[in-house]
């Protein structure tokens, strides 16, 4: 009997010094995030979005960014690679299917939606959705995880690759890393060259040109913050901070080009994320760990607006995010806020007062 009680002790000690040894998928470096800022004031919880209006409610596979064309049809990527297209009457249709994940999108000039896939790269699909590689890599380092852009008025389209190190279903990776791997980079449609124009980023999302376009914005999801990079005047190529220690994980962002940049983050901050970012061997095991297993984003719904100095001037919220959670995009148009989700199965329109 003692021989029997003895081997089922010794089980766990070896389960747990394997699950030590056990090789990680990431190396993680120490970050201590300041104290997340209080909600009150401009920041305090509302329910305005929940008087968002639904579209494709049900239907439609994680549209994890928006885009509108002329005649006002609202297109989103899916999970399985589709975009779709929905049209005034509510109709839903497959516009194209890239055989990725498309993220950020947004026309340009020439009715062409111009599409960040984060597997597939810069594409361009033109009015009939026949697409056209328009760029996979820069310097010769190939794009891990292309996604959020913006188009300049002369064609330039400014785009980030998020991750070269993991690609976008290990994106909660490179959270648990803290570690640089993002890029912003330019896409010239004249002669078909990527340059990159700022490097280690922490994860490298959403973009948004200022109206004069003499700055374009570069969020940092994983370090609460957007960088403001210069293209013209005196500071031009030089990049500063323009807010930083965001209440939630920054993602998409865009501009109404009157002043106004709408911010869309995934979710509040995740305490339990915060007290283990400065130990990291705790976020290597957690790593091994199956992702059920990992802290749970809550789920809430949460657009901010900024003006061009980077003060909040105001929030909307949804605190419950039954109605909407986890956006991850706001596009304002025709006097509404278009709202898109990385993992929901709908796409919000939020009329502005």
């Amino acid at each position: 009997m003692k021989k029997v009680i003895g081997g089922l002790m010794t089980i766990p000690v070896a389960f747990l010094i394997g699950f030590l040894v056990q090789s990680a998928p990431i190396v993680p470096a120490a970050y201590s995030p300041p104290a997340p800022p209080t909600l009150t004031g401009v920041l305090a919880p509302n329910v305005l979005l929940q008087k968002a209006d639904l579209l494709a409610e049900g239907k439609i596979d994680g549209p994890e960014e928006v885009a509108l064309d002329s005649q006002g049809r609202v297109y989103g990527g899916t999970q399985d690679g589709k975009i779709m297209r929905i049209g005034p009457d509510g109709v839903l249709e497959i516009f194209a299917q890239t055989g990725g994940r498309p993220l950020g999108m947004q026309f340009d000039r020439h009715r062409n939606l111009i599409v960040c896939d984060a597997d597939k790269g810069l594409l361009a699909i033109d009015p009939r959705g026949r697409i056209t590689v328009l760029s996979t890599e820069a310097e010769g380092l190939p794009f891990r995880f292309t996604d959020a852009l913006d188009i300049a008025g002369d064609g330039t389209i400014y785009f980030t690759d998020a991750s070269s190190r993991f690609v976008q279903k290990e994106y909660l990776y490179d959270l648990l890393e803290s570690k640089p791997h993002g890029r912003f980079l330019r896409y010239d449609p004249a002669t078909g060259s990527t340059k990159v124009l700022l490097k280690d980023l922490y994860f490298a999302n959403g973009v948004a040109l200022s109206p004069k376009e003499d700055f374009v914005l570069i969020n940092e999801t994983y370090r609460y913050r957007i960088v403001r990079y210069w293209l013209k005047g005196p500071r031009a190529g030089t990049r500063e901070i323009l807010i930083d220690n965001l209440p939630g994980f920054p993602d998409n962002i865009s501009s109404n080009r009157r002043g106004t940049f709408w911010l869309a983050l995934f979710t509040v901050r995740n305490p339990t994320v915060d007290k283990l970012h400065p130990h990291p061997f705790l976020k290597t095991q957690l790593s091994k760990l199956p992702k059920a297993m990992w802290p749970k984003p809550k789920p809430y719904g949460l657009v901010l607006a900024l003006d061009e100095k980077g003060r909040i001037t105001r929030s909307l919220h949804d605190p419950t995010g039954q109605h909407l959670r986890e956006i991850t995009s706001v596009v304002e148009y025709d006097g509404h806020l278009y709202l898109g989700s990385l993992h929901n199965d709908r796409i919000g329109k939020y009329t502005l007062p």
